[in-house]
């Protein structure tokens, strides 16, 4: 649909339970954002973009929720069982081939378990397949288009550059035709680095190193996104402390992609959100409604009189 078309209907007032998919660019999403015809914005997607988003529909008076970006640490204490641990970080790392906004794309080792941690990762790795999303024997398939295919092969090559061990490099897909990407890792990813630093959105999962819990948590809470983080531990006691020290709005503890139900709010910190709506949940419920408040009185004529300070309930 045209924006033009979109506007018409707009104009002339949609039916109800009538929805209009509208395609478009950045004109027609300003446009969108700037039209006096609509409430309120929902928006999903790289954290430039929703603040943008955020800045020009709150600027018309709109109603808007936007979630921007993501930069999600799965921390693997030395307490924690590895294997689970390991099948985790693949499957959060992998799923849709990394491009989704609570995939896991860092995990953070502490103490002296990265190796054994790397080895029992790799070797699951190793045994994915990729191909067409229609095949029943792929666990992955491509990435959305040509252009952020070649985008995820720039942050493997050029990760060796920044003192980043490449461990699994599965660009060489990206040669056969289609927008394919093998499972890629990545050891020894910090801050400063563009590895680390930006949101990859792909199938490149990159391992950090810290010493301790407590740097583990600083390693978190230093970077600019809080969307979601997950915790792998047995200790109950460690799992609570993680979840009120971590600066992220949404918290795993030993589940890497702690999306809650429905019944919840969903949504991080930081630059992760712009605004305080969440979706999903009480909050969600409250961005969609607008909410009328009706005082009534019926006065008998007896009970009118003049009284000028502030109004009583009664």
């Amino acid at each position: 649909m045209s924006i033009r078309l979109a506007e018409l209907l707009l104009e002339a007032g949609l039916p109800k339970g009538v929805f209009n998919v509208v395609h478009g660019n950045a004109t027609t999403v300003n446009q969108l954002l700037e039209h006096p015809g609509i409430d309120a914005i929902s928006f999903v997607g790289s954290t430039p973009v929703a603040r943008h988003v955020y800045e020009v529909g709150t600027a018309h008076a709109k109603r808007v929720q936007a979630l921007g970006g993501a930069k999600n640490h799965m921390v693997v204490l030395p307490d924690a069982d590895l294997d689970i641990a390991a099948d985790a970080a693949v499957n959060a790392g992998f799923g849709a081939a990394g491009e989704r906004c609570m995939a896991i794309s860092v995990v953070v080792a502490v103490g002296s378990i990265a190796d054994e941690l790397i080895a029992k990762i790799t070797d699951r790795m190793d045994k994915l397949k990729v191909g067409p999303g229609d095949d029943p024997a792929s666990d992955f398939g491509p990435v959305i288009t040509q252009e952020h295919r070649d985008r995820i092969v720039e942050y493997v090559s050029s990760a060796t550059k920044d003192g980043v061990d490449v461990v699994r490099d599965g660009t060489a897909l990206a040669k056969d035709a289609g927008f394919f990407v093998g499972p890629c890792l990545l050891d020894g990813v910090r801050p400063g680095v563009k590895s680390y630093d930006d949101e990859i959105f792909g199938p490149v999962l990159g391992v950090a190193r810290v010493r301790t819990y407590a740097d583990a948590v600083e390693l978190i809470n230093a970077n600019r996104y809080g969307n979601g983080t997950a915790i792998f531990t047995r200790d109950g006691n460690v799992a609570r402390l993680f979840s009120r020290d971590v600066h992220v709005g949404m918290i795993g503890i030993n589940v890497p992609i702690p999306v809650p139900v429905s019944s919840y709010s969903f949504g991080g910190w930081k630059n992760s959100l712009f605004g305080h709506a969440h979706i999903y949940g009480p909050e969600g419920f409250t961005f969609y409604t607008r909410a009328k408040v009706i005082t009534t009185r019926w006065p008998q004529p007896s009970d009118s009189q003049i009284a000028l300070g502030f109004p009583t309930p009664r």
